[in-house]
């Protein structure tokens, strides 16, 4: 399975700083790296004037591609070339977007590709957020709230010069209240730490404080509408009921679901529990783990888009349980 991390973040919030000194680290060694929207570049000098769908191998072994068309030919393409023996058998993406992308595509697009067979999973999503200027944006631009928002880890850059103040950590921790947050100063932060992947039991144990945390509740990201709320189940859920809730979410929320992700007890297999996670109408095949990351066995769905209702999902899932569970009885 090859991860794929996506970086996101708003103009000027120091995405490019970030991922120019990550690409100086040998933990990116055999990475491929994809800069959507190369004219916003600044990574290197030769990558920009290389063009469009150009190919450039850092010193790192890194290897970078620029391009202004379509996310998923070029994966598709940079897969086949490291199938051929053509590029260094890189190990991981990390897909750069565009500072005013809705990120919501981008994971569609990684998801859509690892839906063809493709190996890819995407591993998680990292957002920048400038500590200078960032509570002004977010009050501001609505597409760095749902960058915000999706995210597994939120970097604070530029905390060399100002800091990471109560203001901004309260903003971005009520648009969302799971991720980890991490300060960088001139770009300097440990790759391992952020890239770590967000699927196996390791990553799930982690999270756990953060679903904890978010519980039940409900939170409202003001001058947005998006909303991010958890549910936890204490009672398995059938494999079946599964698949019909995350039809009936794609059908019913659509492209205001930014983002589920959960760890799911399945009925027919209480020792491995699954992750599932999905982006508008598009669900990654679920991650069976080879074991619970902790004494906590329940159900804990995590859901962040627009239009959303905490009470019509608990009840759809209530709904579609009594239903298998009545169909069970009858045969």
């Amino acid at each position: 399975m090859i991860p794929v991390t996506v970086l996101t973040g708003f103009l000027g919030s120091g995405k490019t700083t970030l991922l120019a000194h990550l690409l100086k680290s040998p933990t990116l060694a055999r990475t491929a790296v994809i800069i959507n929207e190369f004219g916003e570049i600044g990574v290197d000098h030769d990558l920009v004037e290389a063009g469009e769908e150009s190919f450039v191998q850092l010193e790192t072994g890194c290897l970078c591609c620029s391009i202004r068309g379509d996310l998923e030919a070029t994966m598709a393409d940079l897969l086949a070339r490291r199938a051929a023996g053509t590029v260094p058998p890189f190990e991981r993406f990390v897909i750069e977007t565009s500072g005013l992308a809705d990120p919501a595509p981008i994971l569609n697009a990684v998801m859509s590709e690892a839906a063809r067979g493709s190996g890819l999973a995407l591993a998680n999503i990292v957002t920048t957020v400038d500590a200078v200027t960032g509570l002004a944006t977010l009050a501001r631009e609505p597409q760095s709230v749902r960058q915000v928002a999706v995210a597994d880890r939120l970097v604070v850059t530029k905390s060399d010069i100002a800091g990471l103040s109560s203001e901004l950590r309260g903003r971005v921790t009520a648009i969302n209240p799971r991720a980890e947050v991490i300060q960088a100063s001139h770009g300097d932060v440990d790759p391992a730490r952020l890239f770590a992947e967000t699927v196996g039991a390791d990553a799930a144990a982690r999270e756990n404080e953060a679903w904890t945390a978010i519980g039940s509740s409900h939170v409202h990201a003001h001058g947005d509408e998006i909303q991010c709320f958890a549910i936890r189940r204490d009672r398995p859920i059938s494999a079946v009921a599964v698949t019909l809730l995350l039809e009936a979410l794609a059908d019913h929320f659509g492209s205001g679901l930014l983002r589920l992700k959960g760890i799911v007890a399945i009925a027919e297999h209480l020792e491995r529990p699954a992750v599932i996670h999905g982006v508008q109408h598009v669900f990654h095949a679920p991650v069976w783990l080879d074991r619970w990351p902790g004494d906590d066995h329940s159900t804990r769905l995590v859901l962040i888009g627009r239009g959303l209702s905490v009470t019509w999902v608990q009840r759809l899932i209530t709904a579609l349980e009594a239903e298998i569970a009545e169909i069970s009885v009858g045969e």
